[in-house]
Order: structure tokens, then C-alpha cells, then sequence
């Protein structure tokens, strides 16, 4: 369906790519595609993509993953009182059709308040899952066809700048752009949790780096470094949402134990590489020059802003690491995985494993 044809001009950027322009004669990734320039009215795209994600993140957390943790702890609940023989809560007796009567237990209301509290935030880290699982995806699909390499990414500098982007790469640019803007939008309507001004500094921080390399036609090694950060944020909302569902606990244990693994990997062993990169290949390969009519945004300056912005994420990370190794202390101790970043006004509530063992 052609939109130009449906849509009035000043609607389009907000329902379509903006900017088409000639396939390079000789490209070296998508041939096929049609190509693009970065453009402002890129912005208006953005904010259609982050009302989209505001729709599918409470249709599923609606519609699939609280109607789903309810039905799976109150049978939960149910099979307990039975199989230790002891009903706490009080029991609600129908009569059928046939004239028998079906007795049900009605948890009582401390199990109704755990019960709440677990099915919200299951369904909360539903959407991580699902979102991190098909972007990391398409990220994948992106990187295989850009001819850059995870271990040199020194391609990522040749032919610098990269005006012309394939379809692929400015919707993977401008999708994952909106999630992160959708992300902090999110981080100061719920409930704060105790790394709040972390979270907050390094969304600020991923959102500017983003646009800038997205403007700056430093596109590649953006692409390169999404990747990287977006596998392991697939497993730990998968690893509390195995705990959530009270499921036995060496299953959330060992999904954090791998995203422990891809963590460490991707953001302390990969990463790294990236920046090393960025600091020297990129001021060897790519000669200092602000001329905006060519797409080149290449100063000294410019140069030392990327650099410093990654070094100060890789930073954070490493802060973050030191609270993932803690979790992966109480794990080998026999205590199983917590999240150290619960919410502040929670802690009184069923939330960690320790509060969980005492009550049992």
C-alpha cells in the first residue's frame, strides 16, 4: 500500500521511512534494499513506534501474561492446601447442575497479596523478554549483512561516512531509539528502585549516543553495539519471571547463571573491543573534518565526546556487574538468585528470597 496515496503529507513521517534516496552504485551490504538518509522527521516515526510499544506492552501484560501467572499461582495455592492437607484460607462451596457440590479454598489475604504482587511483576518482565528476544533477533540479521566483525571491528570505520542507509538498519536505528525513549518514560512512572540514578543516567546516556551516531553517520559500530547489550537483557526478566511462578528454583538460578555468562561476555569482554576501537581505529582510519553537505562529523572533539560516553557506560556496567556477582554469591551459597534492585517501598513484602525463606 502506497501511504503517500492514503495519507496527507504531514502525517506520512509518522507512518513511514523518511528520505528515500539512490542505492549506492557499489554497496557492500542489503543490495536489494531500499536506501535512506537520516533526516529530523525521523523524530516523528519515533513517537509513533513508542505509542505502539505502549499499546503491545499492556495488550500482553493485560491479555497474556497476568491472565497466565493468575491462573498458574492459584492453582499453585490450590494444590498446596491439598497436598498438605491443611486449608488456611477459608472455602467457598457452589452446587452444579447435578446437585454436587464443588468446594474451592479462597487464599487467604496474605496469599492474595503475594499473589498480586508476583502476577504484576511477572507480566512487567513479559515485555523485556519478548521485546529483547525479537530485537536482538532483527539485530542479528542486521549485523550478518553489515560487513562488520564483533572481534576487529575495523570495517565499521571504512568508507566512512555511511550516508545511505538500508531499510533494515534505519528501522533496527529508529526502533530500538524508541524503546529506550519508551524505557525512561517507564523508569519514572513505576516505582523507583534502588538503582534508579543509574538506570536513569545510562538510558540518558544510550538515547544520546544513539542519535549521535545515528546523525553522525557512525551507524555500523551503533549497530554493533546494540547487538552486544541486548542478548544478555533476554535473560534475566526471563529468570525472575521462573520466580515469580514459584517454578523449582534451580531453573530461574540457571537463566541467571547464563545471563550472568552473556554479560559478562558481551559488556566486559566484547564491548571493550568496540571501544578500544572507537578510540584508536576510528581517529587512525576516518581524518578529522566537519563538513555536514558530505556527512562528514568528525572532529577531535566529537571524537573524544564518543568515546568518553561509552567508557563512562562501560562504567556503569561495571557497577552493575559487582551487584550480579553478589546475586551469583547467594546462588553458590545456597540462598538462589534475588533481585538486588527491588523496589524501595517493597521490602516489607514478599519480594527477595531471604524474606521468602524466613517466612517459611
Amino acid at each position: 500500500m502506497d501511504l503517500s496515496q492514503k495519507l496527507p503529507q504531514y502525517l506520512l513521517p509518522f507512518f513511514s521511512l523518511s528520505s528515500p534516496t539512490d542505492t549506492p552504485a557499489n554497496p557492500d551490504s542489503f543490495p536489494n534494499s531500499q536506501h535512506y538518509r537520516t533526516d529530523p522527521k525521523d523524530l516523528w516515526l519515533v513517537i509513533t513506534i513508542i505509542a505502539v510499544y505502549a499499546i503491545l506492552r499492556d495488550a500482553l501484560r493485560l491479555g497474556v501474561f497476568e491472565p497466565f501467572a493468575r491462573w498458574k499461582l492459584s492453582r499453585d495455592i490450590q494444590l498446596q492446601r491439598k497436598h498438605t492437607g491443611k486449608p488456611n484460607g477459608n472455602t467457598s462451596v457452589s452446587t452444579n447442575g447435578n446437585g454436587y457440590s464443588n468446594s474451592k479454598l479462597i487464599p487467604t489475604k496474605a496469599e492474595r497479596r503475594k499473589l498480586h504482587r508476583s502476577v504484576l511483576r511477572f507480566a512487567e518482565q513479559g515485555w523485556s523478554v519478548v521485546y529483547y528476544t525479537l530485537q536482538w533477533g532483527f539485530g542479528l540479521y542486521v549485523y550478518r549483512n553489515l560487513p562488520t566483525r564483533v572481534l576487529d571491528p575495523v570495517d565499521a570505520w571504512i568508507g566512512y561516512p555511511h550516508v545511505a542507509l538500508a531499510a533494515p538498519v534505519k528501522i533496527y536505528y529508529l526502533t530500538q531509539l524508541a524503546f529506550y525513549l519508551h524505557q525512561m518514560l517507564i523508569l519514572n512512572a513505576e516505582a523507583r528502585r534502588k538503582d534508579h540514578v543509574q538506570m536513569m543516567t545510562h538510558h540518558i546516556i544510550t538515547v544520546f549516543l544513539m542519535w549521535a551516531s545515528y546523525y553522525y553517520n557512525l551507524t555500523r559500530i551503533g549497530c554493533l553495539i546494540m547487538l552486544l547489550m541486548d542478548l544478555c537483557d533476554i535473560f534475566l526478566p526471563l529468570a525472575k519471571m521462573l520466580r515469580y511462578l514459584n517454578l523449582p528454583q534451580i531453573y530461574p538460578d540457571l537463566t541467571f547463571g547464563t545471563f550472568m555468562l552473556t554479560w559478562f561476555v558481551t559488556r566486559h569482554v566484547l564491548f571493550p573491543i568496540a571501544i578500544k576501537s572507537t578510540i584508536f581505529d576510528m581517529r587512525r582510519l576516518i581524518p578529522f573534518d566537519w563538513d555536514p553537505e558530505r556527512g562528514y562529523y568528525h572532529t577531535l572533539g566529537s571524537h573524544t565526546m564518543f568515546y568518553l560516553c561509552l567508557l563512562v557506560l562501560e562504567f556503569i556496567q561495571m557497577i552493575w556487574f559487582t551487584m550480579i556477582v553478589r546475586v551469583a554469591w547467594k546462588v553458590v551459597t545456597g540462598e538462589g538468585a534475588t533481585d538486588v534492585r527491588s523496589d524501595e517501598e517493597g521490602e516489607d513484602e514478599d519480594d527477595s528470597g531471604d524474606i521468602k525463606n524466613k517466612e517459611e
